[in-house]
């Protein structure tokens, strides 16, 4: 029989990777349009799918709360993006992204030490070596001295991701789909009131469809995949794991742009996997 704790690890690892799978399909849709109108609508895309899923494999209705968490996650990890999108756009993006990407890990791990205890210290050094690569695998280099605005978004997009993973763990603790269909919600419902308040509620991006569906397939697979992970094993690793996926949107780049990883990324590629051996023993 598979040992939980293993399916866990590998579930973690692939919402990493339908993760940054997703961001580069997003990012490359954005490029042609407004990036806030691309996560609504891949959002909804997402939503109908998970839709689908729960009306045919879903059992009994779910428990209230487990809603109201779901939707309170959606909503949470939604407003992080809005956050990190606005920081990647107004400051520098390899110090905006990979300090969101620590803050997120650190809200969970914490929340995790307090509700389950500390992990192994092998899972110590491998959850520290995680975050390391997060940020090696999310910053180019450069100045480190970061803006007021830099620091602001940074910390309100991490703490949105951050409150999505204990929310959708806690959601999600007797049930899969009907807390990914509540979340889908929240955050359909959330970004549909900013971009009316904003007045920046568009058609999607001519041609770019196919691009802003993958996105939301891969977001709706990665946030499953999370969500099974943190059922079968610790917050705080699937978090971790999770936080990994710049490295699945950097590797994507490489291949299909061609885009040269500095050596700074490389060191990040053999960190993540150092941190996977120490995570998975």
């Amino acid at each position: 029989m598979i040992n939980p704790e293993t399916v866990a690890v590998t579930c973690g690892l692939c919402s990493a990777i339908a993760w940054g799978a997703g961001d580069f399909a997003g990012g490359f849709a954005s490029r042609r349009g407004n990036a806030l109108t691309v996560v609504l609508f891949s959002q909804m895309l997402g939503g109908i799918l998970m839709l689908g899923f729960t009306s045919v494999f879903a059992g009994h209705a779910p428990d209230t709360r487990q809603v109201l968490s779901g939707m309170l996650a959606g909503g949470f990890g939604v407003l992080g993006l809005v956050c990190l999108y606005t920081g990647l756009a107004s400051g520098r993006m390899g110090l905006v992204a990979p300090l969101s990407a620590l803050v997120t890990a650190i809200i969970p791990m914490g929340f995790s030490f307090v509700v389950e205890g500390l992990p192994t210290t092998l899972q110590r050094f491998g959850l520290a070596a995680a975050m390391a690569a997060v940020w090696l695998l999310s910053s180019p280099g450069g100045e480190l001295r970061m803006h007021k605005g830099e620091l602001r978004l940074s910390l309100l997009a991490g703490l949105g991701f951050g409150l999505f993973f204990i929310l959708m763990d806690h959601a999600s603790g007797q049930a899969v789909l009907w807390p990914l269909l509540a979340s889908k919600a929240g955050a359909v419902t959330v970004m549909f009131l900013i971009l009316t308040a904003t007045r920046q509620l568009t058609a999607p991006p001519k041609g770019q469809i196919l691009f802003i569906a993958l996105a939301g397939i891969l977001d709706t697979a990665g946030t499953a995949a999370f969500t099974v992970a943190a059922n079968l094993g610790r917050l705080d690793v699937s978090t971790v794991l999770a936080s990994l996926y710049p490295a699945s949107t950097i590797m994507l780049a490489w291949l299909v742009f061609r885009e040269r990883l500095n050596r700074r990324q490389w060191c990040g590629v053999a960190t993540a996997i150092a941190a996977l051996v120490l995570i998975a023993v």
